[in-house]
């Protein structure tokens, strides 16, 4: 049996769970500079594409901005993650779309920016046995597309079930435009990744685990449980609906009960 080494996050020589930096990153002024900048240049791209090609009028539509995804995610980790829930209220705010499923838009927004950072050491064996990207590297590959799917299909379910549940669209509608898209933005948005990585890290040393003094140094039972639930809630979700023998209704809440759990351990 192959044993898995080394343990979780280290922040000043102490292990700490990874979803605490969502919360000790407001006591950084730098990490706070880096939700402005992600929610102001995710909300302009949202604006100004907003109504180009909508999908469901008021709802959803073609979002150019899912480019930003995976590697505010991945680059700011806990600021690109509240960038994007930030970003997308902003977004809805001045794209005449607020309303009350843009309560369900900022948390499915935010699952959007927090897999990726708190998944790409700890989604085993698919992730990076260290917190990097290496274009040459194909974990780093296999890590980025996996994670942009499960994100993905996050977003889908929890941002479904709640349009769902207040009478908009239904779930099996919204939940797969809303992955598809986003996947769509995660693969395209390689190419800024690979473009601003380099920058990012060795020139301007704004890599989250550099601004917040962390070494996520490898893999814990606990972050690999959390990756699975966060993995199997999400793809469930998606599916679920080709499976009409299945209480439906039911298992998309057991889906997001995995995905909210797994997220909260991980």
């Amino acid at each position: 049996m192959t044993q898995i080494k080394s343990l979780s996050y280290t922040h000043c020589k102490k292990k700490v769970m990874p979803m605490r930096y969502a919360l000790e990153m407001w006591k950084n002024t730098r990490m706070i500079v880096l939700v402005a900048v992600c929610a102001a240049i995710y909300a302009a791209a949202l604006i100004a594409f907003k109504t180009a090609i909508p999908l469901i009028p008021g709802v959803t539509e073609v979002r150019v901005a899912g480019i930003f995804l995976m590697t505010f995610g991945v680059l700011f980790g806990p600021a690109g993650a509240w960038g994007l829930a930030i970003g997308n209220i902003i977004g809805d705010l001045f794209g005449g779309t607020l309303g009350p499923a843009s309560i369900a838009g900022f948390f499915g927004n935010f699952l959007l920016g927090y897999l990726p950072y708190t998944m790409w050491v700890t989604f085993f064996p698919f992730s990076e046995k260290t917190y990097k990207w290496d274009t040459k590297s194909s974990r780093s590959w296999l890590a980025y597309i996996s994670i942009s799917i499960i994100s993905s299909c996050s977003c889908g379910v929890l941002i479904g079930l709640i349009v769902d549940l207040l009478g908009i669209v239904p779930f099996q509608v919204i939940s797969r435009i809303i992955a598809v898209n986003n996947i769509i933005g995660n693969l395209i948005g390689v190419v800024l990744l690979i473009a601003v990585y380099d920058i990012t890290k060795n020139q301007l040393s704004l890599l989250w685990t550099q601004v917040m003094d962390v070494k996520p140094d490898g893999l814990s039972f606990r972050g690999i449980l959390g990756a699975w639930l966060v993995a199997i809630g999400s793809i469930a979700g998606i599916l679920g609906g080709f499976f009409p023998s299945l209480n439906i209704y039911g298992a998309n809440w057991a889906s997001l009960v995995l995905i909210v759990f797994g997220s909260l351990i991980l």
